[in-house]
């Protein structure tokens, strides 16, 4: 058979007739790479089910209910909006060691509990090692079956045979289509994979957990179209040398996106945490310098957590500028403020500023609780304990208004705090029962909040 050599896209899996430095359809650079196909294709997939199927007309469809499979992990359900979806594909990335494969074999015990089968499909791992994590775990269930195979076709004829509720695959850069003769883990076999295991959950009615690495970059190995063809898309993140971790929703199908579920990695796995503000707030230093607390949004939820500054006098020509968990950008924007609005003299400084408990803070509702926190730690005073702050800063110095204030004052009052620091263009239509039970400042420029830390 005739092959000829194709060179794909490891970012967005656009082919390339020959090597070039550059992809022209995603513009990233040194991302091709040589794969040989054969030159007389075959159909891409087999249809387990043959039926003949014609075009409807929108109101003869039917409208079902759509029932889902409720796990023993209520904070997976949440995020996931209310359980499993028979026939969806999901995929959970994350790096290596993060607890991927840890919350793989709870969640199928989970499933296993409600008297439904599954099937955990183990590419990387021996069954042996398997057995030992699942007992470390209290993992016990006739209903879950282990499978240690990484060619597709011989996996999708055991999930045909035994027709299983739920089936993990672990992971996807292992497994590999026989036809295809680039090596497992290249742009074409994760794809024709995934694309495989998608067509038998439709067909099948079967939910497929499908588990993926990261890149250095932070990205999901594969192409981006890979995060195309899942229903949703679950991203495990955290720090390892902290106990916590953190579940976000990236794309659902079938549910809310943007959500976070919190998790806190124990010697016997992963246990949910089901008031995340309180666990954050716990470790805080009263009274010390550079401490604010912040509200921050993980989608239809309010979480409470610290932002750390730490402003010292620099002996070096060009000051260090150093964030964890916020982006660098975004830090310079607010030391630029600082500097031109409040008179501060931050270019004499090196400024570290850090989001406790691994968050990543992205909206910019966070900025003047971000600024508080410099300007906390230059002036060496701390800021109130019992107040948190939330506002977005504008060039200018002004602070403008935010979205879903009720919800971040209702976490506030909920955590016993007695005074909050927000835009005062957010105060219109606050609702007056807010101002009975938690003090509201309501400040319109930068300057405003500087001087009071300043006297």
């Amino acid at each position: 058979m005739k092959v000829k050599t194709i060179w794909h896209c490891a970012s967005c899996g656009q082919k390339h007739v020959k090597w070039q430095g550059q992809c022209t359809t995603c513009r990233e650079w040194n991302t091709l790479t040589e794969e040989v196909e054969p030159q007389e294709k075959t159909s891409r997939h087999t249809p387990l089910l043959k039926a003949k199927k014609t075009p409807v007309r929108l109101s003869e469809i039917q409208e079902e209910t759509q029932i889902r499979i409720s796990t023993e992990l209520t904070e997976l359900d949440r995020i996931l909006g209310g359980g499993i979806v028979p026939g969806s594909l999901c995929l959970i990335g994350g790096e290596p060691g993060i607890g991927k494969s840890t919350l793989s074999l709870q969640l199928a015990a989970g499933i296993c509990k409600k008297g439904r089968k599954v099937l955990y499909v183990s590419g990387e791992e021996s069954l042996e090692q398997i057995s030992l994590r699942a007992k470390r775990l209290n993992i016990q269930s006739d209903n879950l079956l282990f499978f240690n195979d990484t060619e597709v076709s011989s996996i999708t004829s055991q999930i045909e045979q035994l027709k299983p509720d739920l089936v993990i695959v672990d992971s996807i850069q292992i497994v590999y289509r026989e036809e295809l003769s680039s090596s497992p883990g290249s742009v074409t076999q994760i794809r024709e994979s995934t694309a495989s295991f998608l067509q038998v959950a439709k067909q099948l009615n079967a939910a497929i957990f499908i588990v993926g690495h990261v890149t250095k970059s932070g990205d999901i190995a594969g192409p981006k179209i890979l995060e195309h063809l899942v229903d949703t898309v679950l991203y495990f993140d955290g720090d390892k040398q902290l106990h916590f971790r953190l579940l976000r929703v990236i794309k659902n199908r079938f549910g809310p996106t943007d959500e976070v579920a919190v998790f806190q990695m124990d010697s016997d796995g992963l246990k949910q945490i089901r008031n995340p503000s309180q666990l954050f707030l716990e470790e805080r230093s009263q009274g010390a310098s550079g401490s604010v607390i912040i509200p921050s949004l993980e989608g239809s939820s309010s979480i409470l957590i610290e932002v750390q500054a730490l402003v010292t006098k620099t002996f070096y020509p060009n000051p260090s500028r150093k964030s964890t968990g916020l982006d660098p950008n975004r830090l310079a924007l607010l030391l630029a403020v600082l500097e031109k609005r409040s008179k501060l003299p931050l270019h004499q400084c090196d400024v570290f500023v850090s989001v406790t408990g691994g968050f990543r803070i992205q909206e910019p509702a966070a900025d003047l609780g971000i600024l508080l926190s410099i300007a906390s730690s230059f002036c060496n005073k701390p800021f109130c304990s019992k107040t948190f702050v939330a506002g977005e800063v504008g060039l200018a110095g002004e602070i403008r208004a935010i979205r879903r204030l009720e919800s971040r004052i209702k976490e506030g009052i909920q955590m016993g705090f007695s005074r909050c620091v927000v835009p005062k263009r957010n105060l219109k239509g606050l609702h007056k029962s807010f101002h009975d039970k938690i003090q509201i400042t309501g400040v319109e420029w930068t300057e405003e909040v500087i001087d009071e830390i300043m006297r």
